[in-house]
This record gives structure tokens, sequence and C-alpha cells, in this order.
């Protein structure tokens, strides 16, 4: 029996992809469960329109966030930290330090826990972080360590 799943349902497939299942997986567990629904010709050109839309949304959401890559990589980050007399910060910078300056610098809010910040950070100077956009869009990004 073909299906068009609603859902992603683990080992069968993602959403909005049309698989075939056995009859009676589909009428007493997808179906039922709103995991799935059965694949007649308008559900399939409801799905395919839904597909569609989809397409136009990601490629919208790809424009705008190669324009924030764009922004964020024209010139570092400057996060401030008290510095001893040898150069060295008390504690290390965070992705919290570092989100919080691109939300005041850059004006993006971008959520602390998608920044990797590339080994320990306990001297001034310039140095890396990485910011996860999701769907394979990563980009590297300088920051600055200055005194405060």
């Amino acid at each position: 029996m073909q299906i068009i799943l609603i859902k992603d349902v683990d080992n069968l497939g993602s959403a909005h992809e049309m698989v075939d299942v056995r009859p009676g997986y589909a009428r007493n567990y997808l179906i039922p469960g709103k995991y799935a629904i059965e694949a007649s010709a308008s559900n399939t050109k409801v799905m395919e329109e839904r597909r569609k839309q989809q397409a136009k949304k990601e490629a919208k959401l790809l424009a705008e966030i190669n324009n924030v890559i764009a922004v964020l990589t024209e010139a570092p980050v400057k996060v401030g930290a008290k510095i001893g007399v040898s150069g060295k910060i008390f504690g290390s910078v965070t992705s919290i330090q570092i989100a919080r300056a691109i939300r005041e610098q850059k004006g993006y809010e971008i959520d602390r826990r998608r920044i990797t910040i590339t080994g320990d950070v306990k001297e001034a100077g310039l140095h890396k972080a990485s910011i996860d956009f999701g769907k394979d869009n990563t980009v590297e990004i300088d920051f600055e360590v200055a005194g405060e």
C-alpha cells in the first residue's frame, strides 16, 4: 500500500515522502496515529504543492543565512574580558559572551548553543569560533578578545 508520510517515522522515511508499506501497518498504526495519509491522486497533488512551498521557503531562508554569514565574516567581533598584567584573561570567553557581542555589534540574535569555540580562550588576541545555522550551513568567524 502506498502512503504519504506527514511526519518523520524512524526506519521508514521523512515527512512529505511517498513510501510502500504493508496495508495492516498503514491502516492500524500510521494513518490513525496521524503519521501518514493514503496516497490518493488528490493527496499526492496537495503534498507536491506543499513540497514546492517548502522549497521556496528554504530558498528564502538560505538567502537570509548567506546575508548573515557575509555580515559576520567581514570584520572580527570584539569581546571584552578582564585581562591581567601578563596578557592572560581571568576565566575564559564563553559562547554566551560571543552571542551577546554579535547581538550588540552586528545586530543579529544568534542562539549561544549554535556557537562552538575552537580551543580554549585564555589570553587576549584573535580567536576563532564556528556558528552552525543548520542544513550544512556552518561559518567560521573571528573574534578578538580585548580588555574591558
